[in-house]
C-alpha cells in the first residue's frame, strides 16, 4: 500500500471482488436470507477467483495476498451479503492456520481440497461455557498411542454440519492457554455429530450448530503446531479474522449508506426531496465521515498485521471495535432515513441491520477488544 492510497494491483483486486459481488451475490442475497439458503455454489465460484485461499502461500496453491487485500475482498462481498462474506473469511482463517503452522503431511492432506473450497473448514474455539474466556475451554484430547481421543462440545460454529473440516482447540495439558492444542478433525470421523441449526437473528445464509465430539479418535499427525501452541495459533488467526469481520461491517454499512442516499433523493416530503433537508444532509455527512475514519484505521491495521508489526494485535482490536460499532450505527441511521419502509423486508436495510449486529460479538466481543487495547496501553 502506498501511503494513504491503494496500489493499482489492490484496486484491481477490489474491482474483481466488486464485479463478482454484483453478478453472483447481490441479486440473490435477499432470497438466501429469507429462505435460509446456504449458497455453496456461489462460495465455490468465489474460490475459483482465489478467494478461498487469499493468504495461503503460492507453494500450497493459494494466491498469497496480504491482509489489506483480504479486507478489500471481504468488504466488497459484504456489500452484497455480509453473512456470506464472513463465512468465506472464516474458511480463509482456517486454511491459513494449516498453511502457516501445519506439518507438510497435514498441508498435503487438506490444502488441495481447501484452496478450491471443495472442502470448507470451520474454526472451533468457543464452547457453551467459555466464550470471551476462551482459555477456559474444557474440550479434552487425551493421547492414546498415535491418536488423541477427543471429548467435548463447541458452540456457535459457522458451517457446522455442512463443512468437511474443523480446526478444534482442545486441552491436551494444564489449565489455561498453555495447555491448549489445535487438531484438524474431519466431519465424517466416528464420534463427530452436530446440534440443531441455530435460529439466529441474522446470518441466515450460513448454518450455525454445535460440534459434538464423543471419544473421537484423531491422528496425532492432524495436530496443527506443537502441543500447547493451539491458543497462540488461534489468537494469531483472530488478528486476521477481526480485520475481515470489520471489513464486512464496512461493506455492509457502505451499501446501506448508498441505499439511504438514493432513497432520500427519491422520497418527497413537504414539497421537496428528503435529501434536501439540512437534517438529512447532516446525518448522511456524519455517516460517510465515520465510515471513512473506520475504513482508514482498518486498512492501517491490516498493513500492520501483514508486516507482523509488534503492535498488530492492538491495532487489529482497535480496528475491529471501531469498524463494527460504526457499521452498525451507520446501518441503524440508514434504516431511520428510510422511515417505516426501512423496517420492511422489501428493502435490504433490515437484513443488513440484522447481519451486522453480531459483528460486535464474534471474533472477540467489542468489550474484549477494549480490554486488549487498554492492557497494551497500560503495560509497564
Amino acid at each position: 500500500m502506498s501511503q494513504f492510497d491503494l496500489t493499482d494491483d489492490q484496486r484491481e483486486i477490489q474491482e474483481l471482488a466488486r464485479r463478482f459481488t454484483a453478478d453472483r451475490i447481490t441479486p440473490f442475497a435477499g432470497e438466501w436470507d429469507e429462505k435460509h439458503i446456504f449458497p455453496r455454489e456461489t462460495i465455490k465460484a468465489a474460490a475459483e477467483l482465489g478467494f478461498g485461499a487469499i493468504y495461503v502461500s503460492e507453494e500450497s496453491g493459494g494466491i498469497a495476498l496480504g491482509r489489506l487485500e483480504a479486507a478489500l475482498i471481504m468488504e466488497a462481498m459484504a456489500y452484497g451479503c455480509p453473512s456470506t462474506s464472513a463465512f468465506i473469511s472464516i474458511h480463509n482463517m482456517a486454511a491459513w492456520m494449516i498453511d502457516r503452522f501445519g506439518s507438510e503431511a497435514v498441508k498435503a492432506k487438506y490444502l488441495p481440497q481447501l484452496v478450491g473450497m471443495d472442502w470448507i473448514a470451520s474454526y472451533c474455539l468457543t464452547e457453551p461455557g467459555s466464550g470471551s474466556d476462551a482459555a477456559a475451554l474444557k474440550t479434552r484430547a487425551v493421547r492414546d498411542g498415535d491418536h488423541y481421543v477427543v471429548t467435548g462440545t463447541k458452540q456457535f460454529i459457522s458451517g457446522a454440519g455442512e463443512n468437511e473440516l474443523y480446526l478444534v482447540m482442545v486441552r491436551t495439558g494444564e489449565e489455561g492457554p498453555r495447555g491448549i492444542s489445535c487438531l484438524a478433525i474431519e466431519r465424517d470421523t466416528p464420534g463427530v455429530s452436530f446440534g440443531a441449526n441455530e435460529k439466529k437473528l441474522g446470518w441466515h445464509s450460513q448454518p450455525t450448530r454445535q460440534v459434538i465430539l464423543e471419544e473421537v479418535r484423531v491422528p496425532v499427525e492432524n495436530r496443527i503446531g506443537g502441543e500447547g501452541e493451539g491458543f497462540r495459533i488461534a489468537m494469531m488467526g483472530l488478528d486476521g479474522g477481526r480485520l475481515n469481520i470489520g471489513a464486512c461491517s464496512l461493506g455492509g454499512a457502505q451499501r446501506c449508506l448508498d441505499e439511504a442516499i438514493g432513497y432520500t433523493r427519491d422520497r418527497k416530503a413537504f414539497g421537496q426531496a428528503v435529501s434536501d433537508f439540512q437534517n438529512t444532509q447532516f446525518m448522511l455527512a456524519d455517516m460517510a465521515t465515520e465510515l471513512e475514519a473506520a475504513r482508514a484505521l482498518l486498512y492501517l491495521a491490516a498493513a500492520k498485521v501483514t508486516a507482523n508489526s509488534p503492535d498488530k494485535t492492538r491495532f487489529a482490536a482497535m480496528a475491529k471495535r471501531l469498524a463494527t460499532d460504526t457499521g452498525s450505527s451507520v446501518v441503524d441511521r440508514a434504516l431511520q432515513l428510510h422511515g417505516g419502509y426501512g423496517y420492511l423486508q422489501d428493502y435490504p436495510i433490515e437484513r443488513f441491520w440484522r447481519d451486522l449486529r453480531v459483528h460486535s460479538i464474534l471474533e472477540g466481543t467489542n468489550q474484549i477488544m477494549r480490554m486488549i487495547v487498554g492492557r497494551e496501553l497500560t503495560r509497564q
